[in-house]
């Protein structure tokens, strides 16, 4: 049995034509966002990003120990998913660039990847990641 880590980003939503109609669509989508979800909005969510399990864990060992970033990336291994979003942005955006200099080529790949899915939060506050533990 081999384990992964996906980081999955909202790319769409897709709106439920029987719960809103067209003109009303985008108000229905801003109300979910602000409410939470459902009313007829899914979520679409891709993988933007796999790594094997173990090379998640270095990964994320790469970052300060104790920090407040540390802990965010330590949730999938304690819970099997974290959702990031524009809240966290900042915190795991600076992190991940300080972690650079010390980490391996696969690591250094990763990191930018994951600061680009970042920068889309911070560009667009609605998007957001999903990040998983997944057994095959």
């Amino acid at each position: 049995m081999s384990e992964t880590v996906a980081f999955s980003q909202l790319r769409r939503k897709f709106v439920d034509e029987n719960d809103a109609t067209p003109p009303q669509a985008q108000q229905v989508v801003y109300y979910s966002l602000a409410i939470g979800h459902h009313l007829g909005v899914i979520d679409c969510l891709e993988t933007a990003l796999s790594c094997p399990w173990e090379a998640y864990l270095a990964w994320i060992g790469t970052l300060e120990s104790g920090s407040e970033a540390r802990r965010k990336m330590e949730g999938v291994p304690r819970y099997g998913e974290i959702v990031i979003d524009s809240t966290h942005v900042m915190m795991l955006a600076n992190a991940f660039d300080r972690a650079l200099a010390g980490q391996n080529e696969q690591q250094q790949a990763w990191s930018r990847a994951l600061l680009s899915m970042l920068h889309d939060i911070h560009q667009e506050s609605a998007i957001y990641l999903m990040v998983r533990r997944l057994r095959d």
